[in-house]
């Protein structure tokens, strides 16, 4: 066994060691029982749908009927909102200006397919450079600052006590946006380390550890004050990945370890890795709150919640070497890593499942709760992209996608068509509890669902049918190579037209955020013990 494969299976087995130690001690302390299905509510609070952006229908449509939580608990919560507000905007905010960045730099990648001589003069503005700051600026600036914007917010909610240490996560934000602005920088001028998802040189990566590791402070300092008898759910998904990511992002950026095939190993261990393991678990931490927090009932099965956390912590941690299916490594590893792949239905069963059914009844919410129909989208497409991941790693389905635009819209059906969406949604939800201001022009928030929603579709259906023939076309050996270009040419016009709706929707997004935060700049907050009295 070489060194980079001993590396890989002991990370797995500390990771799993820790989960399988949590597991003992959750069900030492009863963690099991139904009993926290009811945290994320405060008494006399289940059957009231709550959705800051909703019509007043909602509550018509569900047949809810107005409660009388106690103020005190009220002013409680109201506190622990107002204890993130800083980390929270200063993450939030940073997520929402990269995202609209990293869209423009994505749509004009995709342009590149059309229209391979434009913005060719400077070095900077070609497909080779720009591919990478499209990818890093979305996956680093948008979705982990999103990802850790959500989870600061969710923390003392869940934890029932304000957050302690937020300073700390301020001064992460401060952090990881030199290390973006930095990484963005050296991929603009050449300087990178040449691998996917890893691109930024690790002189640079240093920001984001230290970023990282501020920002999951709050999280050691509140958790021994919390007035819970229950980890709910969430709560256990943003402690298992605040503590993953890190091990995975020093293990794969140590400098001058790792050669070859080996870094190749390490590569796709590890991206793969920072979807099921950073932005997943975040992203389900917000649907398993939001859920019920908007149709006004606790999660169907709080049981079926937690085999879902633990079964994604158990088998996981190796379905990235699929990816080398075919190449140079050992064929046990990547078997192994197709076991796990598949055995991934289990936790991506327990979640459908669980969502589907604690919205079962109530489906019509939809209509008239738009942070609800960005969650349920996010959730039916984490599903999705699940089970298209599991058959995708098998070895038959493999040899026809792999190396197509195939693969590119499976990615971006799971990074952004459950974690983006979903995200989307957890911030039109949080942000005016951390501001105590509305949104200024409602309206937009069904503008940007329809264009997202929208562009989304043209963008994963078309380059899944022009990967499928790009395939069928390599593994001809009959035909040149030139016949899968042009086989997928015409589809990739698809991916530009969704692109493009996609930006659109972002920069709606990004106004719409930015003018509440001038709002909430400006105006007297209005606190949410106050709002709902």
């Amino acid at each position: 066994m070489n060194g980079t494969i001993a590396w890989l299976f002991a990370v797995t087995f500390v990771i799993g060691a820790v989960g399988l130690l949590g597991l003992v001690a959750a069900i030492a302390r009863r963690q099991f029982g139904a009993g926290g299905a009811h945290v994320p509510f405060l008494d006399h609070e289940e059957g009231w749908a709550e959705d800051p952006v909703a019509t007043p229908r909602l509550q018509r449509v569900l047949g809810a009927t107005p409660r009388s939580p106690d103020p005190a608990e009220l002013r409680d919560r109201d506190a622990c909102d107002r204890s993130s507000r800083g980390p929270v905007l200063a993450f939030v905010l940073s997520a929402v200006a990269w995202l609209a960045v990293g869209s423009i730099f994505g749509l004009v990648v995709s342009l590149k397919f059309q229209y391979p001589d434009w913005l060719t003069d400077q070095a900077w503005t070609t497909f080779g450079r720009l591919r990478p700051l499209h990818l890093d600026t979305v996956a680093y600036g948008w979705l982990s600052m999103a990802g850790m914007g959500v989870a600061l917010w969710l923390l003392p909610r869940l934890l029932r006590t304000p957050l302690r240490g937020g300073r700390w996560a301020t001064a992460g934000a401060l952090f990881w946006n030199i290390g973006m602005l930095l990484g963005t920088g050296a991929l603009a001028s050449g300087w990178t380390d040449g691998l996917e998802w890893l691109e930024y040189p690790w002189q640079i990566d240093g920001f984001f550890v230290i970023g990282g590791s501020l920002a999951a402070v709050p999280m050691f300092l509140t958790l021994p004050h919390r007035k819970v008898d229950h980890l709910y759910v969430s709560a256990l998904y943003i402690i298992g990945a605040l503590v993953w990511f890190p091990i995975l992002f020093v293990v794969a950026n140590i400098p001058n370890l790792h050669f070859g095939v080996e870094h190749a190993l390490v590569n796709w261990w590890f991206a793969h890795n920072v979807l099921g393991l950073w932005f997943t678990p975040l992203g389900l931490a917000a649907a398993y709150y939001l859920i019920p927090k908007i149709v006004g009932r606790p999660i169907y099965s709080y049981q079926l919640s937690l085999l879902g956390f633990w079964s994604l912590a158990l088998f996981y941690s190796q379905v990235g070497v699929h990816h080398l299916i075919g190449g140079p490594v050992p064929g046990w590893v990547v078997t192994l890593s197709i076991v796990t792949s598949v055995s991934m239905v289990i936790p991506v069963f327990a979640v459908a499942v669980n969502h589907h059914l604690t919205v079962l009844g109530r489906f019509r919410a939809l209509r008239h709760s738009p942070v609800l129909r960005f969650i349920v989208l996010g959730a039916m497409l984490y599903t999705a992209a699940s089970f298209q991941g599991s058959m995708e790693s098998l070895r038959s389905v493999n040899t026809l996608t792999h190396f197509t635009h195939y693969t590119v819209a499976h990615a971006h059906l799971g990074a952004y068509g459950f974690a983006s969406i979903v995200f989307f949604g957890a911030i039109y939800f949080l942000m005016p509890r951390v501001t105590g201001v509305e949104w200024p022009w409602r309206p937009l928030v069904d503008v940007h669902f329809a264009l997202i929603a929208v562009g989304f579709f043209v963008y994963f259906t078309t380059l899944t049918i022009g990967g499928l023939l790009q395939g069928q076309a390599m593994l001809d050996a009959s035909r040149p190579f030139t016949d899968s270009v042009s086989a997928a040419a015409p589809w990739l016009w698809g991916r530009t037209a969704g692109g493009l709706l996609m930006t659109l929707g972002h920069l709606v997004f990004a106004v719409h955020v930015g003018a509440l935060a001038l709002r909430a700049a400006r105006a007297p907050a209005l606190s949410l013990t106050e709002e709902m009295t």
